[in-house]
Order: structure tokens, then sequence, then C-alpha cells
């Protein structure tokens, strides 16, 4: 619990100011919406001079961009990219930190296990994350409540806005898997942002030449607003294929934990 409770505190701050840039993010994107409304149809005209790939790259739909789900849908992929940068962040950070601060041999010898560690750890940083998802979906949730002078289905709007952190747990497994197998990382950030964006860019790769076999490499295409809108439900083939990567990586990155040899210095 001391542990949990010493990592909760360490990602404290960046928790704060992840938190906050999310919740300005949503705030700027939807507080466009109302004036975005009263020009759409101007807007979509624009819109319908861009070549199909660019906008098939950005996420946009011409027939629902103009309502407030399918205006959030197309703002949400960049939120999502924020989330998961901050996820990445925190995955990496977990294990790396004690070899990069020199702490490593305080922390092992004490009379915990590294099962407990790393227990503690994920934790934390789990918790993290929850903590930033339910004041940013709140936040979001309000926003979109002032703006929208029409009703819409608040019940989407959430499954919308969840899928964020699903994706987010993909990331942070990922990021904490990076972090067990690199020796030692100088520095978390450049390699947070290297692997999300590079995922990132084959997200909109993938939707440019329309390969379908490209959603199962990507955890930003796992959830598609679109399919949410239609069926008020996530893809059930994506959300198995998501609980076995997690629980995978998660387990391999214990294991390569378990017997790792770790320099404190």
């Amino acid at each position: 619990m001391n542990m949990f409770l010493h990592e909760l505190k360490a990602y404290r701050k960046s928790t704060f100011i992840w938190t906050l840039s999310l919740v300005l993010v949503v705030i700027f994107f939807l507080s466009i919406f109302p004036g975005f409304t009263k020009d759409a149809a101007d807007f979509k005209k624009l819109l319908e001079g861009y070549p199909e790939g660019v906008r098939k790259a950005l996420g946009i739909s011409i027939d629902t961009i103009s309502s407030l789900l399918g205006f959030y849908s197309y703002v949400f992929g960049y939120i999502v990219l924020c989330g998961s940068i901050q996820a990445m962040n925190l995955g990496t950070s977990i294990v790396s930190k004690e070899v990069r601060e020199k702490t490593a041999d305080f922390l092992l010898t004490k009379p915990v296990t590294r099962t407990q560690i790393m227990t503690a750890k994920l934790l934390a940083a789990v918790t993290s994350l929850v903590f930033t998802n339910i004041i940013y979906v709140v936040a979001a949730s309000i926003m979109a409540s002032a703006v929208s002078k029409e009703s819409f289905d608040m019940k989407i709007f959430i499954l919308i806005s969840l899928t964020a952190f699903f994706v987010e747990l993909m990331f942070m497994a990922l990021g904490v898997f990076v972090s067990v197998i690199v020796p030692r990382i100088k520095s978390v950030l450049p390699l947070s942002l290297s692997i999300v964006f590079g995922f990132f860019i084959i997200n909109m790769f993938g939707s440019v030449i329309g390969e379908k076999t490209l959603r199962y490499i990507t955890p930003f295409k796992y959830y598609d607003s679109a399919y949410i809108m239609k069926n008020s439900a996530y893809e059930a083939s994506f959300v198995i294929i998501e609980l076995v990567f997690i629980i995978g990586v998660t387990f391999a990155s214990y294991i390569i934990y378990l017997k790792k040899d770790i320099h404190a210095v």
C-alpha cells in the first residue's frame, strides 16, 4: 500500500497536468461547435473539395460532421492521441525511472517482492488514468450539453468518450513491456512520442488505403466511432483482442521483470 501511494504521489503532478490539458482541449474544440453549425453547409462544401483520402486520413465524415456526435468523433481522435501519450509515458516510466534515477538498489533491498513492486506501480498508473478519464468524461459531457442546441444520445457520447481509456490501457501495457525489455531508457518522452505517433500514422495510412488488416495493428483503429453511433456498442472482436493483448503483454512484463538484471548505476 505504501508503494502504491508513493507511486501515486509521484505521478500526481503529471496526472493533473494531463487531465487539465485534455479538459481544456475538449472545451476548446466543443466551444467551436455552435459557430461551426451556423456555417455547416459552407463547411461541407469546402470539405467536399478535399480528396477523399485526406478526409479519411483526418477522420472526417461529411454526412455526420454537422451533428454533435459526428463533430465530437472527429475531434476525439486528437484527444485519444494526447491521452495515449500520457498512458505510454506512464507505462514506460514504471520500471525505467528506478534505473534512470538510480533508486533501483534502494527499492530492491526492501523486504518486498518484485511482483509486489510491479503490481503497486501498475495499480498507481491505472489509477492515474482512471482519474484523468473520469474528470475528462464529466467535463466533456457538461460541455457537450452546454453547446448543443439539439438533443443527442448521451449514452453514445459516453461510449465514445470511454474508448480513450481503453486505448490508453493498451498503450500503458505496451509501455510497461518496453520498459522491461529495454536495458536503459535515458528519456521517456521521445520514446513514447515516437511509438504513439508511429501507430497514429499507421491509423491514418490504413484509413486512406482502406486496408482492414491494419485495424488489428494500431490501437487507434479498435474503436470505430461510426460503428458505435450506429450500434450503441463496441465491436466485440476488438474488445476480446484488446483484453488478450493487455493480459498477454502484462504477463510477459511480469515474467521478464522477475528475471531481469537491474543495474542501479
